[in-house]
């Protein structure tokens, strides 16, 4: 149990921001869109911060994700609430299969050559769901009318306001919880070794990319369910030119870089202070904020090189503080 002590500062930030969003009238949609940055920082920590590769296309999970729960409640709606249920489980099936074919090929590659793969990956798929008119192509999936047809009106508002953002809250808890099992555990140290020098780490007798592939499926599937229900079941529909962009993956990148990567806590601050920054500049300077925005990062980034956790990891070394901060 004392490998999973650094939850506690974890778990007590997702607590106050959720009495926070429970207590102070207009403050729910606002903590919400701050865990939904929070559960995509998260998400990718688990590949980016563990392994060191950057995953340019990493948005492609979300949208997996996504559009199995959309083909759930869109083509499975008389199946009842069991279609959510599916939904989960093509959210994961699709991000699988996906990860399987990119993983067992891209992960050969490295630096700018896998960042560059994982972009075809992701601009490749949407075109051709697009262009094959896949799950309606690029007309999309809407589910906000069948919802109502099929549930009612109350309960489809309950699914798009409640439920969403409670699977969102259990998603965010379990990838917390996965995260710190796998930086305290065998698979950790040997993405550890990876991270350092893979070349090294092979010669140790290492097999790299099982263990690059273990990381890979694990960001992969919590992407998933946050697309799944941060995405379709919150907006009640999917469209390629929306769930592809690749923005996502961009703000994903920067969350972990900010917070620091390869730490538990790292993704949680990177994505508590970037989706406040987000949500308040835009409320703030409406039409300017990206203006005042990245000059904000550039400044932490310059000041904070191995993230804020990082920083704060070096500060309290040789406190008792310490061992809460991984």
């Amino acid at each position: 149990m004392l490998k999973f002590k650094p939850l506690v500062p974890v778990f007590i930030i997702y607590i106050i921001l959720l009495l926070i969003g429970a207590t102070i009238p207009g403050m729910w949609q606002p903590i919400m869109f701050v865990m939904f940055y929070i559960a995509i920082g998260v998400a990718l920590n688990n590949f980016l911060g563990l392994t060191g590769y950057v995953d340019f296309g990493y948005v492609a999970f979300l949208a997996m994700g996504a559009y199995g729960m959309g083909v759930a409640l869109g083509y499975f709606t008389y199946l009842g609430t069991l279609a959510i249920a599916l939904g989960f489980v093509l959210a994961l099936v699709f991000s699988t299969i996906l990860c399987t074919v990119v993983g067992g090929v891209a992960l050969r590659l490295r630096g700018a050559y896998f960042a560059i793969a994982t972009i075809g990956v992701n601009e490749g798929l949407r075109y051709l769901i697009e262009g094959a008119r896949i799950w309606g192509g690029s007309e999309g999936i809407v589910l906000s009318g069948k919802l109502r047809q099929t549930f009612g009106p109350e309960f489809a508002n309950f699914l798009s306001t409640v439920f969403a953002d409670v699977c969102l809250i259990v998603v965010v808890f379990i990838a917390s919880i996965v995260t710190v099992y796998l930086i305290n555990s065998k698979i950790g140290y040997a993405l550890l070794a990876v991270r350092e020098d893979e070349d090294a780490a092979k010669i140790m007798g290492i097999n790299v990319t099982k263990y690059k592939l273990i990381a890979f499926f694990t960001s992969a599937t919590i992407g998933a369910l946050v697309g799944a229900s941060a995405w379709t079941l919150k907006l009640t529909y999917v469209f390629p030119e929306d769930v592809f962009f690749i923005h996502y993956t961009v703000e994903a990148i920067v969350i972990v870089m900010l917070g620091g990567a390869g730490t538990l806590l790292g993704p949680v601050i990177g994505g508590l202070l970037y989706g406040y920054l987000k949500y308040y500049l835009s409320v703030i300077l409406p039409g300017f904020q990206l203006l005042a925005f990245a000059p904000l990062l550039v400044l932490i980034v310059v000041a904070f090189p191995d993230g804020i956790v990082g920083y704060l990891k070096r500060k309290l070394r040789n406190t008792k503080v310490y061992e809460y901060i991984v």
